[in-house]
């Protein structure tokens, strides 16, 4: 929790006495540690920029024009519309939060709306590329059988990054007539996800390399030299597999938009796909679609062309 209030003995209002409490609240509301870790850091920084401007930062006194300079003042840093609009979600829960708990009668972002995010589909990685990354991942090392059970992972279920590192031994259940993954999705909410041939083979053999490791007796399913994986070597160990396969790098942001265009392309059904991503609105199944629907709409032309039945 934050020191900053009994440092500088700061009044019951300002953001960063409240951001102890608002944190509080969020640990009690079980929000995974990255929704917290972003929305105290958005508080943060609107309390550190109407500092520096010198505007005040007892909740109370703040309008909606203050939380708009800040917005400003982040485009101009030249941050991406999606992180402005993180931002922007983050302050307004904490708003509500400070309603909620009677330090203020109405939020400044009442009536504000979210700053524009224009669309700007993700590239969805070909298969061929995929192909040839899997080709850099066939050794017996214990770094290659772990790459190689990761990447199958993520290209096979779609789960979120997070998801996959946040695993357990305990969530890979090999044996079962279907294999299967449970992982933690958003809301905290567990979820299985179906495992083909493959990458459970994968991760079979994997598991097994996986008991000579230092540290296999931590509960966690992924490890590195230092423990288990975290994000930054996730990332690292997809940009250095990438480059060995002279491909373009990608980030597994893209295989789950390329598990849900793969899927769509095989006609699998819309409901399902939301039930293996753990998305809840449609509208984000129509985000990831979007970007790929072209090549759908080819591909099923290709094969129910009115003109070619004639």
């Amino acid at each position: 929790m934050t020191t900053t209030a009994a440092a500088t003995k700061l009044g019951p209002a300002d953001l960063d006495v409240l951001a102890d409490s608002f944190e509080l609240s969020l640990r009690a509301g079980n929000k995974a540690p990255r929704t917290i870790d972003v929305y105290l850091d958005s508080l943060r920084q609107l309390s550190a920029f109407l500092r520096s401007a010198g505007m005040p930062t007892d909740v109370d006194r703040l309008a909606r024009e203050h939380i708009e300079m800040f917005e400003v003042q982040l485009q101009e840093r030249g941050l991406k519309p999606t992180t402005i609009s993180v931002r922007h979600r983050a302050l307004q829960a904490f708003f509500k939060w400070a309603v909620s708990e009677r330090e203020i009668q109405v939020s400044p972002m009442a009536n504000m709306p979210a700053p524009i995010v224009p669309d700007k589909p993700v590239p969805v990685p070909k298969e061929a590329d995929l192909k040839k990354l899997l080709g850099v991942l066939t050794g017996k090392t214990f770094e290659q059988l772990r790459d190689a059970a990761l990447v199958r992972l993520y290209i096979d279920t779609g789960i979120r990054a997070a998801e996959g590192l946040g695993m357990t031994v305990d969530d890979v259940d090999l044996k079962a007539r279907i294999p299967l993954a449970t992982v933690i999705g958003k809301g905290r909410r567990p979820r299985a996800v179906p495992l083909g041939a493959k990458t459970a083979l994968a991760i079979d053999r994997y598991l097994r390399v996986r008991r000579s490791h230092p540290h296999s007796h931590l509960p966690a399913l992924w490890l590195g030299s230092k423990g288990g994986l975290t994000d930054s070597g996730l990332r690292q160990m997809l940009e250095r597999r990438c480059d060995q396969a002279g491909i373009p790098r990608i980030h597994c942001h893209q295989l789950r938009h390329h598990f849900a265009h793969a899927w769509l392309l095989q006609a699998g059904a819309e409901s399902e796909l939301m039930a293996l991503t753990g998305w809840k609105s449609r509208s984000m199944l129509s985000r990831y679609a979007a970007s790929t629907v072209a090549e759908r709409a080819a591909e099923t032309h290709r094969r129910l062309s009115p003109g070619d039945r004639l």
